[in-house]
């Protein structure tokens, strides 16, 4: 499961461009949480640690503490807006979620035993297709990954969704078809010899 994350923040008193601007300059992003029928929560956090929790790689699919003003508020990470030439970030918003809601959130495809596919021990290579799931799952049980077993699959195959075993209790938020997670596709090498060869045969 997903690890929880603490990211401590303070309360914004001032909202608009300046006032963002103005801390940003002092290495704090804007963010703001909302939902639940609350009012929204304007804070602001420390550039490093934000940036240090999007490294983690599960930065969008942890549950996320929000510790403000000694309270800790339960998130998900909704949304973080960059900078286009610095990448910095500048902006973040955050989801409250109760301990077990039903959340949608996108969780990282893992691929297993690469060497027990016939396919890509004769040369294979595994095209990738999605990178990430849109899993509904319970808020307090998210899966780090989804895992792919490549076992048995050879050249040609398409390894579609329904093979995959979920995690307890999580469904993809896709039910109206069964969709590619990945292809196994010749190497280019392997494709030109085999259309050269038809080539000679229908000659």
């Amino acid at each position: 499961m997903s690890d929880q994350l603490t990211l401590s923040a303070e309360a914004r008193d001032r909202a608009g461009k300046g006032a963002s601007r103005a801390l940003r300059r002092e290495g704090r992003v804007p963010a703001v949480i909302y939902g639940m029928n609350e009012e929204p929560l304007s804070i602001h956090v420390e550039e490093k640690l934000l940036n240090k929790q999007l490294g983690t790689g599960h930065f969008f699919n942890s549950v996320i503490f929000v510790e403000v003003g000694g309270k800790k508020i339960r998130t998900l990470a909704k949304d973080v807006a960059f900078h286009p030439v610095s990448d910095r970030p500048l902006h973040a918003d955050f989801l409250r979620v109760s301990e077990h809601a039903t959340v949608h959130v996108n969780v990282p495809v893992r691929f297993e035993n690469e060497d027990a596919s016939p396919g890509l021990k004769k040369g294979g290579v595994l095209n990738v297709v999605r990178h990430d799931v849109e899993l509904i799952v319970d808020a307090s049980a998210i899966p780090d990954d989804v895992l792919v077993d490549l076992t048995g699959f050879d050249v040609g195959d398409s390894i579609h969704i329904s093979a995959v075993k979920l995690p307890k209790g999580a469904k993809t938020a896709i039910d109206d078809r069964d969709f590619t997670l990945a292809t196994i596709v010749a190497p280019s090498a392997l494709k030109s010899a085999g259309s050269e060869a038809e080539a000679a045969e229908g000659e």
